[in-house]
């Protein structure tokens, strides 16, 4: 599933291209399923567009979108070694993670980005795991640490890492807040929120605060107002954010928070999510055990992803979507 320039779903076509090649260090992956996660509609639009200086500034470099997936590795790459660190792979392997690529019958990934998928986990429910599960467990557990009994807001509480979110919060015994679409307040209880916000009659000015832990995902909300419902010692994590003007997106906050978290005793952060197998296969054992599930909206195929992309730029999406090429 391609796209040559950037732009909406009118761009994204199912194109016949060669196999890709693994290099030194590197895997060849036939994908089972992949995953779809906001950051493939960044890659499709090109914005924000300081981001275009990573994904190529008049034009994709990468023309194949994804980057979630799941499958069996068929090749590896000669000459070179993995990271010592990472388990060495070899053809029949079944892995989940992160590629380049990844909404093809193939794609080349690198073996530290990958872990394998465990016997009880479908390659749908892998795929969707890595990007948006990972964001979720870094911002709940190593930013947030969210602990027992504590009150926790969670801002786009249904979508993809919204939704992990939510689990994962919940999982440690927090009382969790879920702000969402009014549509969607089943499915955000259902994932084990104990209270849902619409947030188009809410704003956070509204809220029942304070909260111990405030998890933005979606919106734009001024960090202020933000900080206003932490109780004197709790955490900010912001993870993401839409709006803010096509140059910079929602990214001046994250410098706002750089620049205030000095100055107050409330624990103000944000992170770009660094994919490893460690953080997958800790994710993939949560699954397996059914700690968490995978709140998956649709299976689609390659002929599907431009309506998916639809859906999620206009919000309709409730978790994620697995696409089987």
């Amino acid at each position: 599933m391609t796209r040559r320039r950037y732009g909406g779903v009118e761009q994204v076509r199912v194109e016949v291209l060669d196999v890709p090649e693994p290099g030194a260090g590197e895997v060849l992956v036939r994908v089972g399923a992949a995953g779809l996660d906001r950051g493939a509609l960044h890659l499709l639009t090109g914005t924000p567009l300081l981001a275009r200086a990573a994904f190529g500034l008049r034009r994709p470099r990468q023309p194949v979108l994804g980057f979630e997936l799941a499958g069996t590795v068929v090749a590896v790459g000669a000459g070179g070694a993995a990271r010592s660190s990472t388990p060495a792979l070899a053809p029949g392997d079944r892995v989940f993670g992160t590629a380049s690529g990844a909404f093809a019958e193939y794609a080349v990934a690198r073996p530290d980005q990958l872990a394998p998928v465990p016997e009880a986990v479908t390659d749908e429910q892998a795929a969707t795991l890595p990007v948006s599960g990972g964001t979720a467990l870094l911002a709940v557990e190593d930013h947030a640490r969210v602990e027992a009994g504590q009150r926790v807001l969670v801002l786009g509480a249904s979508g993809g890492v919204g939704g992990f979110a939510v689990q994962l919060a919940a999982r440690r015994g927090a009382e969790v807040t879920g702000v969402c679409r009014a549509a969607k307040a089943d499915h955000v209880r259902g994932l084990g929120a104990a209270h849902v916000v619409d947030y188009a009659t809410t704003t956070p000015r509204d809220l029942d605060g304070p909260y111990d832990a405030v998890i933005d995902i979606a919106g734009n909300h001024p960090v202020r107002e933000l900080r206003r419902l932490l109780t004197r010692t709790g955490a900010l994590v912001v993870v993401g954010g839409e709006g803010g003007g096509r140059v910079l997106g929602g990214l001046h906050r994250n410098l706002a928070v750089s620049v205030l978290a000095p100055l107050t005793h409330q624990r103000l952060s944000w992170f770009v999510t660094r994919q490893t197998s460690a953080l997958h296969a800790r994710l993939g054992e949560l699954v397996a055990a059914g700690e968490i599930r995978t709140p998956i909206d649709r299976t689609v195929g390659l002929d599907g992803v431009a309506d998916a992309l639809a859906a999620l730029q206009h919000g309709t999406l409730r978790g994620k979507v697995a696409i089987r090429p």
